[in-house]
């Protein structure tokens, strides 16, 4: 029988159950919208992260408390033995190799007049900070200097989001406001950075180091930023940051990364996550390929007579599997191609609340999987018809 006679009737079959056609492909549509979406959220995430990380710069070292992978409290908490005398030290040792800029944080409530910004990140630091962390950039206004840090002078350089929340259409420069109980000049505005890891960078006040020392009343550091003035010189920058930590802390009680190296880590995470979520939705496809197969075996059962007759009339075996088995497939792929442009519309809804990419991977995979669903569970009731005998089938009640 012609391909084209065959498309027809398997069409026409599929149209005359309208109902339960949409039902079995219902499976197949969630199955693969499953795919694209979930495989689009740990794209869009590895994307983001990878993007916010070269922001920082590639010739960025940084350490931080703790050991990755190493020993915890019975809590699992990390215990932060890192000071500010640390980074001294490790400037000292470093002398023109790099910029040194430690990093204490803390959070609380910043007041200017009626106005309140509650959770705002307060980030004490070095006037080296912009220099070494390259999205740190002042775009109005000027950074503190090295006598204000060295004064303790009360300045400050706020984030966007606490410009826009506290002076809303004033000029913030020169403005006096509260961070707790102590009053800070407004002296530049950062450049916007966005969110990370769900955290608004630009949420923040950047004060110096000495400022924050004596406000909050701590000499541990939350991170050492080191930005290495030559790529070339990063092995040799690790190894005597290493020595000088190593003199009063043990292996275990920090760790220092490069951007490369925590970029690797970030990859091989969303990759495994990409490859899990991946999985969990082919499950859903894995259930809908089984409603396939349970629907045509439905079917076959329904058509027994239909079949009887179409074998009294001349039909071979082959044409009796051929029509079938592409039931089976039209049913599959029109599901597949309904999941795709649902799973590609919710990806681009999705990526105005959450970080999402579509990747081409993705849709490749889906579609290969809802093709091959429809031959893979299409052949069995395929074959149970193509078997059928015709005196037998003329006969079925």
């Amino acid at each position: 029988m012609d391909i084209n006679e065959l498309l027809k009737l398997s069409i026409r079959s599929l149209v005359a159950n309208k109902l339960r056609s949409f039902l079995t492909t219902l499976g197949i549509v969630i199955g693969v919208f499953a795919i694209i979406l979930l495989v689009s959220i740990a794209s869009g995430l590895q994307t983001y992260i990878t993007n916010q990380i070269q922001g920082f710069g590639s010739n960025l070292i940084f350490v931080i408390p703790g050991r990755i992978g190493g020993a915890r409290t019975p809590g699992g908490v990390v215990v932060n033995k890192l000071k500010i005398e640390d980074a001294k030290n490790i400037q000292i040792e470093l002398k023109n190799l790099a910029n040194v800029a430690p990093v204490v944080q803390q959070l609380t409530t910043v007041k200017y007049k009626n106005k309140r910004n509650e959770g705002t990140s307060i980030l004490g630091t070095t006037s080296n900070y912009t220099k070494t962390v390259k999205n740190a950039v002042i775009e109005h206004g000027t950074y503190f200097t090295q006598s204000q840090e060295q004064s303790g002078a009360k300045v400050a350089a706020i984030g966007k989001t606490l410009q826009d929340n506290l002076f809303s259409q004033e000029d913030p420069i020169g403005k006096r406001f509260f961070i707790g109980s102590n009053i800070y000049t407004v002296v530049g505005v950062l450049k916007k950075r966005g969110a990370i890891f769900g955290i608004d960078q630009d949420n923040t006040a950047v004060i110096p180091l000495s400022a924050a020392k004596r406000q909050f009343g701590i000499n541990l550091v939350n991170a050492i930023y080191i930005s290495a003035n030559s790529e070339t010189q990063i092995p040799l920058i690790k190894k005597e940051v290493n020595n000088v930590l190593l003199k009063h802390l043990t292996e275990d009680e920090f760790t220092i990364q490069t951007a490369e190296s925590s970029l690797e880590i970030i990859t091989n995470i969303t990759n495994i996550l990409s490859i899990a979520l991946g999985g969990i939705a082919a499950i859903s496809l894995l259930v809908g390929g089984i409603g396939v197969a349970n629907i045509m075996l439905v079917s076959v059962t329904e058509r027994t007579k239909e079949i009887g007759l179409r074998k009294a009339l001349g039909a071979r075996r082959g044409d009796i599997l051929k029509q079938f088995l592409l039931e089976a497939v039209i049913l599959s792929l029109s599901g597949g191609f309904i999941g795709i442009i649902l799973g590609l519309a919710g990806s681009l809804i999705l990526a105005k609340f959450l970080v999402s990419q579509v990747t081409v991977w993705s849709v490749f995979i889906a579609f290969i999987f809802s093709a091959g669903v429809g031959i893979i569970f299409g052949m069995a009731p395929a074959i149970r018809a193509s078997k059928l005998s015709p005196i037998d089938a003329l006969r079925y009640e």
